[in-house]
């Protein structure tokens, strides 16, 4: 167990080569990830910053978009998303995240081997 009051979040300038920086809180870290999970983070973006495109391979990510407004890149194709929405990528194919709305667009990031 991790409490919120014990967790500090880092910053990340130009992740894969995005526009400004990210916050990412490790929820879960070092040991209690287990064997096939690779990050367990809440990650925040900032207006007009972004996670750039990059692609995965021996594992898959999930987002689940937690409040605030954004775009996903899934493969090359651009798609709004918002509070609720959860989106999958695969081993093999790529994603990127942008915050296009006014308030910070929150996430939980989940990596696990494929």
């Amino acid at each position: 167990m991790t409490k919120k009051s014990e967790r500090q979040p880092i910053k990340a300038e130009n992740v894969a080569g995005g526009a400004g920086y990210i916050l990412k809180e490790e929820l879960i870290k070092g040991e209690q990830l287990g064997a096939y999970c690779k990050m367990f983070n809440e990650v925040t973006l900032k207006p007009g910053c972004e996670i750039g495109y990059h692609e995965h391979h021996g594992e898959t990510e999930w987002f689940h978009i937690l409040s605030g407004e954004g775009e996903f890149c899934d493969n090359g194709t651009w798609q709004p998303v918002r509070a609720g929405d959860v989106t999958v990528t695969p081993d093999g194919c790529g994603h990127a995240l942008r915050n296009t709305g006014r308030v910070p667009l929150e996430v939980v990031a989940l990596i696990l081997d494929s």
